[in-house]
């Protein structure tokens, strides 16, 4: 691992960001420098998003940490990932759910799609379906979920993601109300919310692009 990256996920631990050691570790793992296009490599350390292409970013280390540690994923969990991106994250989330987990990983974006699961595919991570599809809506066929993550705002969290958690779920999605959700199933019909406002995010798309 690069002196650089070491350097940010020590930062990210002073600033309180970072915590639990099994998330810490999967960071360590999979360096950032991975799923960004080459020609941003050397700024992948960086604490801030980047560009990834068709108008998409990668979010910055603090937002995908501080989005993880709400998430609270276990070995064995299986999770729903709605805009994987460039697989960073998706990356991250595998490790910690380990080979007795799962990760359904999903990205509109055509483009970014094909990059995300090429990063994905070079890394041989069995516990990860990485493809090209609209979940924004959830995705019924893997339900319910131990955990569903969104790195994509919604104008509204829709009630069908919601009921695609098990109970004692956990959902991270940030809104168009720039602030982070995080909202647990309580029961099968209770819901629990906490809004954490402060962060900006490009916002769900239904239309490939």
């Amino acid at each position: 691992m690069s002196t650089g990256y070491e350097q940010l996920i020590d930062d990210l631990k002073k600033m309180g960001y970072l915590k639990t050691p099994g998330i810490i570790d999967a960071f360590r793992k999979y360096e950032r420098k991975y799923f960004v296009p080459k020609s941003l490599a050397y700024v992948a350390n960086v604490n801030r998003p980047l560009p990834i292409g068709s108008g998409q970013t990668i979010s910055q280390p603090l937002t995908v940490a501080f989005m993880i540690e709400m998430l609270e994923p276990k070995e064995g969990h299986k999770i729903l990932e709605i805009g994987g991106g460039s697989g960073w994250q998706t990356a991250i989330l595998s490790e910690i759910v380990g080979p007795k987990g799962k990760v359904f990983a999903f990205e509109i974006v055509k483009f970014l799609a094909d990059f995300g699961k090429e990063n994905i595919s070079r890394f041989k991570l069995k516990n990860v379906t990485f493809e090209h599809k609209d979940v924004s809506e959830g995705y019924p066929k893997e339900a319910p979920f131990d955990r569903i993550i969104s790195g994509a705002a919604f104008e509204k969290i829709p009630q069908s993601l919601k009921e695609q958690l098990k109970v004692n779920g956990i959902l991270v999605a940030p809104t168009q109300e720039d602030d982070i959700r995080k909202i647990t199933r309580i029961s099968k019909t209770k819901f629990d919310e906490k809004i954490i406002p402060g962060f900006v995010f490009v916002p769900v798309t239904k239309n490939d692009s």
